[in-house]
């Protein structure tokens, strides 16, 4: 498994829903993607005056991130996003 070190955290993007209620399908051109992910791994906290500052994000977390943040990768066939926990702007609740 991934395990993010100090202040990053590794995201899964939220799958976007394809279709709107009424039923009208949208193309991905169309549409501005929302900045939401899952967070998969968090790193142990970002380092500060020498000391550890733990981050409030948890794993399992639904976040909304910066639109253009972070370093896309793929592994073992998963796309993720790797972002500084200064780039997660809101826990969605």
């Amino acid at each position: 498994m991934l395990e993010p070190l100090r202040g990053y955290v590794c995201l899964k993007k939220e799958v976007e829903e394809k279709t709107t209620k009424s039923g009208i399908i949208l193309s991905d051109a169309s549409k501005e993607k929302p900045g939401l992910a899952r967070v998969i791994a968090v790193g142990e906290g970002k380092i500060v005056d020498g000391k550890v500052i733990d981050s409030k994000i948890k794993e399992n977390d639904v976040v909304v991130y910066k639109k253009y943040a972070g370093t896309e990768f793929t592994y073992d066939d998963e796309d993720y996003l790797i972002v500084d926990s200064d780039d997660i702007l809101a826990i969605v609740r």
